[in-house]
């Protein structure tokens, strides 16, 4: 500590103009009784303890603290206390020990610091220091605390030990104390049944803060319908939910099982009749609806529910991010974009990170870079500083969208950039790499993220596999699903299995294909017979197509794929009597071959082409257009 205060005692000596604005403002408070200050108190002390407030660059800070020990006043409890608000933990802790006589003002600002940096423990010792000094706590104690519980690793019995505390020093009836506690327990230690108990013994629960911590602990715990319980309750407590409260019943009703889904759609629209009057307790419950029915995958009714959202109720991201993602999860890229672009047009409501994840992935779905690009641009120009380097989310959806658009260059970009790369980002650039065909650079991607003492996952060795098929790489291919057999870290699945199976027929191996097609541990799904069946008729083995044909027909009966693949396989061999044998079996079992579908990007627009489709709106002018060049062509 005396090191610590010679340090200071120099500061200002340090600095070439001893008499800076700041050193001429201490000395002029110093010098005479400042008007200024609300309290009587003119001493050197008090006005030090006001040059403390607000924001101080750190050269300032030392040398208003250099004053302080000159001026023999670093054992004010009022001075230390807004000083120690100012250090980090180490430098805190080194003010707050040379203190004397503490009372409870700087115990408090010392707590507030280390819960904000994580350092759990150390606050519990010093919280023990009460005792010791025969202090008691008061409610700024307890918050700041209970803030020290959430965000560092506390155990059950730790807060059961502050909630005897709490109970003990009679602050059961604070509201804000008790949110705390039942946040802790909800979130921290996921103590349910504790913290029901501390809400149902609130003798005020007027606050939302209370409900939303308490629906948010059951939708962390998969609890969803004690959720959506919960709430209704709350509505019908006539109070009004918050959006943190939203984005914890979204996420509660995304853990909903498909009867569960029929369920609640009921028991809401009920509720949409209850609260005809309250505009905007109904606009809360279409929102659920919309998500609901999105998950239920019934896009008209998910719209129906967003139409029914009054303007105001529309002024939230959350009614916008609802209609959005359901349009997405659900294959409506195209309606996804269109109501994007009306959200874009209305001048009450701007898109947050979790819009753009969701625009992104429909961008990546109709190839639409354009509007990517632009997503990107926005979130640079717009978003929160450094989102684009911090969110691994939305810097996946970005990796995503530019591979999947073949912008490899983009998706590097957004890599590197990347503050904090985890394993999804990892799996993101390495798929993005192999669909593109660059199988090698994924690979040195995949070492790379070894090296970084990243745990590859199911995804990632997905992603390397996939690589591996898509670029030829046989070799390497064999050797990582060896060693994925013979490792206990992460077993094969059947989509593993199936992008095996695929390497090795694309390769040429068929008979070694089907040997793991009868080997493996699990069913061949659609995936695995298609893999095989493309590689029988890319390497022209027409009878064991005729077979495996069979075998995918029978797992995925309604697909045309198996058809069409073995049509064509028997349409090279000009086997035609084959080929009209096929389709009269695809007619007979009522199975429609799948029309190819693109999109075209014009003047920022995303057209859709169907093919056999008279649907699109200009299909005439084209045909007139498509004649009028055969004319040209023929008359040339």
């Amino acid at each position: 500590m005396l090191h610590f205060m010679r340090h200071l005692l120099n500061a200002t000596s340090r600095s070439r103009d001893p008499f800076t604005s700041l050193s001429r403002l201490i000395c002029r408070i110093l010098a005479k009784p400042s008007h200024s200050f609300a309290s009587n108190d003119s001493s050197p002390t008090s006005n030090l303890s006001c040059l403390l407030q607000g924001h101080i660059p750190r050269p300032h800070l030392l040398q208003i603290h250099a004053r302080i020990f000159r001026f023999n006043a670093h054992q004010n409890n009022l001075v230390a206390t807004r000083l120690i608000g100012h250090y980090p933990s180490n430098l805190a802790l080194k003010v707050f020990h040379s203190l004397q006589n503490p009372n409870i003002f700087p115990i408090n600002a010392i707590i507030r610091v280390l819960a904000e940096e994580g350092l759990s423990s150390r606050t519990f010792v010093i919280y023990k220091e009460l005792k010791f000094r025969q202090l008691l706590p008061n409610d700024l104690t307890f918050s700041f605390l209970f803030k020290a519980c959430s965000r560092g690793d506390v155990g059950a019995d730790s807060v059961k030990q502050v909630h005897s505390h709490v109970l003990k020093s009679g602050f059961l009836c604070d509201a804000i104390v008790c949110n705390g506690l039942l946040m802790v327990y909800a979130r921290a230690v996921k103590d349910l049944n504790s913290a029901r108990q501390v809400f149902d013994e609130m003798p005020d629960r007027n606050l939302v803060s209370c409900w939303t911590s308490l629906i948010s602990g059951y939708a962390r715990a998969g609890l969803a319908e004690e959720a959506l319980k919960t709430f209704l309750i709350m509505l019908k407590g006539n109070l009004q939910p918050e959006t943190d409260t939203m984005v914890s019943i979204l996420s509660a009703c995304s853990s909903l099982t498909t009867l569960q889904v029929e369920k609640w759609v009921n028991l809401m629209a009920q509720c949409v009749k209850e609260f005809n009057c309250n505009t905007l307790f109904r606009d809360y419950i279409h929102i659920i609806l919309a998500y609901l029915y999105g998950k239920s995958r019934d896009v008209e009714k998910s719209r129906k529910s967003f139409d029914e959202i009054s303007d105001t109720g529309k002024r939230s991201v959350l009614s916008w991010n609802t209609i959005i993602g359901a349009y997405v999860q659900n294959g409506c890229s195209l309606d996804a974009l269109t109501v994007f672009k009306s959200m874009i047009e209305n001048s009450h409501c701007s898109p947050n990170h979790v819009t753009m994840v969701s625009v992104l992935s429909a961008c990546a779905e109709v190839g639409d870079l354009d509007l990517g690009i632009w997503v990107h641009e926005y979130m640079k120009t717009r978003g929160q500083k450094g989102v684009l380097s911090s969110n691994v989310n939305l810097a996946t959806a970005l990796i995503d969208m530019y591979s999947k658009c073949g912008d490899l260059d983009g998706a590097r970009t957004i890599f590197n950039q990347m503050s904090r790369k985890d394993v999804v980002s990892f799996n993101a650039m390495i798929i993005g790499l192999a669909v593109n065909g660059k199988g090698d650079e994924a690979l040195t991607l995949f070492s790379e993220m070894q090296g970084l003492r990243l745990r590859p996952n199911s995804g990632t060795l997905l992603g390397v596999l996939c690589a591996c098929s898509h670029s030829g790489l046989l070799d390497t291919g064999r050797q990582i699903f060896k060693e994925m057999i013979l490792s206990n870290s992460v077993s094969p699945r059947l989509e593993h299995y199936a992008c095996y199976i695929d390497l090795l027929s694309r390769c040429g191996f068929i008979e070694e294909a089907l040997g793991v097609v009868t080997s493996m541990p699990f069913e061949p799904n659609k995936y695995v017979w298609g893999a095989l069946l493309s590689g029988c008729v890319l390497h022209k083995r027409p009878q064991l197509a005729q077979r495996v044909s069979t075998m995918l027909v029978s797992v995925d009966p309604e697909n045309s794929a198996g058809y069409v693949m073995l049509s064509n396989s028997l349409a090279a061999d000009s086997k035609w009597r084959d080929v009209i044998k096929m389709r009269g079996a695809m007619r007979e079992k009522g199975v429609a071959k799948q029309p190819g579908c693109s999109w075209i990007n014009i003047g920022g627009v995303v057209h859709e082409f169907v093919a056999g489709s008279d649907s699109y709106r200009q299909t005439e002018s084209m045909h007139q257009m498509m004649e009028s060049l055969l004319k040209q062509m023929q008359s040339s």
